[in-house]
């Protein structure tokens, strides 16, 4: 009986936070706050949630309107190349200068 009141317990809480994270958009069926208040109906709710209201498993849930940036490649990226540069000058130095004992 624990078990079940444990486990009634764990889904409620996940289906609450999914539901929280997932945008108005996304959700199905019915409006987010409906479901909010259908999802607190013990084990019958979070199966409803899954079964009718959470967004088909493909779905992304990142904002359409806002794409992510691609990550720049580090030979177009300038400052990345400048960087580099003066770390091997300064290692071309190190290394002919026999004086210089900095590590």
């Amino acid at each position: 009986m624990f078990l079940l009141i444990v486990a009634s317990l764990a889904l409620l809480v996940y289906c609450v936070l999914d539901l929280v994270t997932t945008p108005p958009s996304a959700v199905r069926t019915l409006p987010k706050p409906v479901w909010f208040v259908v999802v607190l109906a013990p084990v019958l709710g979070p199966a409803t949630w899954f079964l009718f209201g959470r967004p088909p498993r493909g779905a992304t849930r990142r904002n359409p309107t806002r794409p992510a940036a691609a990550p720049r490649p580090p030979d177009d990226d300038e400052d990345f190349l400048r960087d580099l540069r003066r770390r091997a000058d300064e290692q071309r130095r190190r290394a002919s200068d026999p004086r210089d004992d900095t590590v």
